[in-house]
């Protein structure tokens, strides 16, 4: 697997699914902004590209993962965590070399992305 879900994350993620369409997938990935140079992407898709696109299945769920992002986040991990404050996914990549402060943008040792003024 490329990356991994939390069973906190799983359920939430199921439970979201719920309010889309029956062929919606998770959709993770990265694209360039941030301080940092790249921010994370999660969202729904039901958009596949053949070519691009790998489809994990991930405790029940399935995901869809651009397949250049591979190498930036391969071993990922993605939880959801709930606090006073209400609750948030959070993602613990340890190909991440340098996080911003506000925890949103991320670089790897090979991959600078494209870093935004903060």
């Amino acid at each position: 697997m490329v990356i991994s879900l939390t069973d906190n994350a799983s359920l939430q993620i199921k439970e979201m699914m719920k309010d889309e369409s029956g062929s919606a997938r998770l959709r993770f990935g990265v694209k360039g902004g941030g301080c940092s140079g790249l921010s994370y992407s999660l969202g729904f898709d039901e958009e596949l590209n053949e070519e691009l696109d790998l489809v994990q299945v991930i405790n029940g769920i399935p995901v869809i993962i651009h397949k250049p992002d591979i190498p930036v986040i391969e071993g990922t991990t993605i939880d959801f965590k709930q606090n006073l404050m209400g609750g948030g996914f959070s993602i613990d990549n340890p190909n991440a070399v340098l996080s911003c402060g506000c925890g949103s943008s991320f670089r790897t040792k090979e991959t600078v992305g494209a870093p935004e003024k903060c």
